[in-house]
């Protein structure tokens, strides 16, 4: 297993499959954003040679993201191919779940085992304005089809902004009354693209987590308060689900990370927040050996920075969030 110079044990990769979306959330993206053409981007071959690799290096968990991953042609094949590579044990997704309804049983049969499903609001014109395009009655059957196809515990991530949803806490966290959904509000996180809105218009964990409790009364510590992930997980009362708090910008988690991202360009960044990254396409399409690019990669794992510098005004303005892969 891969180790940083923190001792931490790198084993978990997220795979961004591409940069492009079909949504244009106002916190993440402009509306007339421009994407890669797919010949920068890693083909499927790519893929799954850079994936036997990393799992030859310890990797055993990998999540996929875009972007849009299901906007991915042949991810069906691309998350059979990964599920079936020696090492690999879990195998997962973030998505927007637009495209579940008739994907997520086809992709559990492939071996994708659980997702993430985005949701900021269950008001359908609060949905338009925030996702600019999206239609929430889409994602709703998204998430009841990932249910039924038993890629479960369904976790729903929303992030609530300034001026758009804040009024939609209480409603989310009770959903996790009725449905055994994990229902995770995270911080918003300074990109390039939307910069000056991230900053401004932020919600902290705290704040809703104590608009929770003020409607819900006290909450439920989950699992010790031992991190699920990324979020610190509490119950409702008499709730079937979980809530959790995602607290990266106020309180975050660097010394358990053990995370690593390969962009759609094929692009290795260890710290989402920071902008240092190691190209593997490049030298990889130019006959590099597999011991080479291992040697870039453990190199890499060796210099993971111990945390991001938002507290010190650093903020990573050399992609957007859909172009590393969230």
């Amino acid at each position: 297993m891969a180790k940083d110079r923190f001792g931490r044990n790198i084993h978990y990769l997220r795979i961004s499959l591409t940069d492009r979306c079909n949504l244009r959330c106002v916190y993440c993206m402009p509306e007339d954003m421009t994407f890669r053409p797919n010949a920068e981007l890693m083909q499927d071959d790519e893929i799954l040679t850079l994936t036997r690799l990393f799992a030859n290096l310890g990797i055993d968990k990998i999540r996929l993201t875009g972007g849009e991953p299901t906007l991915r042609k042949n991810v069906v094949e691309i998350v059979r191919g990964i599920s079936e590579t020696e090492g690999i044990k879990s195998v997962s997704m973030t998505t927007n779940g637009l495209l579940l309804s008739r994907l997520a049983q086809p992709l559990a049969d492939a071996g994708l085992e659980r997702v993430n499903i985005s949701i900021d609001t269950l008001e359908p014109e609060k949905f338009k304005r925030l996702t600019r395009w999206g239609k929430v009655n889409e994602v709703l059957e998204g998430i009841n089809a990932a249910e039924d196809a038993g890629l479960t515990p369904v976790k729903l991530n929303a992030v609530i902004v300034t001026g758009y949803n804040e009024s939609d806490v209480v409603p989310l966290a009770g959903l996790t009354q009725e449905h055994p959904w994990q229902v995770r509000f995270i911080e918003m996180m300074p990109f390039a693209g939307a910069t000056e809105f991230q900053l401004t218009q932020t919600v902290t964990a705290a704040q809703v987590q104590k608009e929770v409790e003020d409607a819900y009364g006290t909450l439920e510590v989950v699992n010790n308060g031992k991190l699920d992930g990324e979020a610190r997980l509490f119950k409702i009362k008499d709730g079937i689900g979980d809530v959790g708090f995602i607290s990266s910008v106020t309180s975050p988690f660097c010394a358990s990370c053990t995370r690593a991202r390969l962009t759609a360009d094929g692009i290795l960044r260890m710290c989402l927040l920071r902008e240092k990254e190691i190209d593997l396409l490049t030298p990889l399409r130019a006959g590099a050996s597999m011991e080479e690019l291992r040697e870039l990669i453990l190199e890499a794992v060796w210099m993971k920075p111990w945390g991001h510098g938002l507290a010190d005004g650093t903020i990573p303005l050399n992609r957007t969030m859909s172009e590393i892969g969230g």
